[in-house]
């Protein structure tokens, strides 16, 4: 059976990226199939040559494939011409439709260091209708160790229980008696995974 023409496609794209071949990886942007745009995407990073407006582009890609890719990369390119442009285009993706887009774009957010992305990922951690995002909103904002987000941690202690495992984590980051307290009620916790985590943050004996 033939091969797909998108995939050959895409395997021309992946070996330009690890053969030092620019133009080749590059080609691979505006292709037609997002398979092979996203792969465009990881070959050029690879090759030291992603940019932000590459980025830019990719981050409003009509394939969810290709937003993900994008924010996957993103941490590690700057704007220099316009140093907020990029921040803000990834934290819109707190709001894109797919669930593993958000997912992604909470994980850039705290990789990139944005604190001002705080807010915006404490409401995916409390409103988001798919339980993966709100655990990896939770995760971000224990990464971020913001203030203003200890709200949304200690209210994410009465979510599904993978939720709440990130959240008792991500209580680490925090300190006061409200976290103290937060972390003794989940000793009480039905997931022993929960209970394990505040006993090792609490200093106690987890056996």
């Amino acid at each position: 059976m033939p091969e797909n023409p998108a995939t050959e496609r895409r395997r021309r794209v992946i070996v330009a990226g690890h053969e030092g071949d620019l133009d080749g990886a590059r080609a691979g942007l505006t292709d037609a199939d997002g398979v092979v745009r996203a792969a465009a995407l990881g070959a050029v990073a690879r090759l030291g040559a992603l940019d932000a407006q590459a980025l830019l582009v990719a981050l409003s890609d009509p394939d969810a494939a290709v937003r993900r890719r994008a924010l996957e990369l993103s941490p590690a390119v700057g704007n220099p011409q316009g140093p907020t442009i990029l921040a803000e285009a990834v934290r819109r993706c707190l709001a894109d439709d797919d669930a593993l887009v958000v997912e992604s774009a909470c994980w850039a957010l705290a990789e990139r260091d944005d604190r001002q992305a705080v807010l915006p990922i404490a409401r995916v951690a409390g409103h988001h209708d798919d339980t993966r995002c709100r655990e990896a909103a939770v995760a971000a904002l224990g990464a971020l160790g913001e203030p203003s987000g200890l709200e949304a941690v200690l209210a994410a202690l009465e979510d599904k229980p993978t939720v709440r495992r990130r959240a008792v984590v991500a209580l680490a980051a925090f300190e006061g008696p409200e976290v103290e307290a937060a972390l003794r009620r989940s000793l009480e916790d039905r997931d022993w995974q929960v209970r394990q985590s505040a006993q090792i943050l609490l200093g106690e004996d987890p056996s």
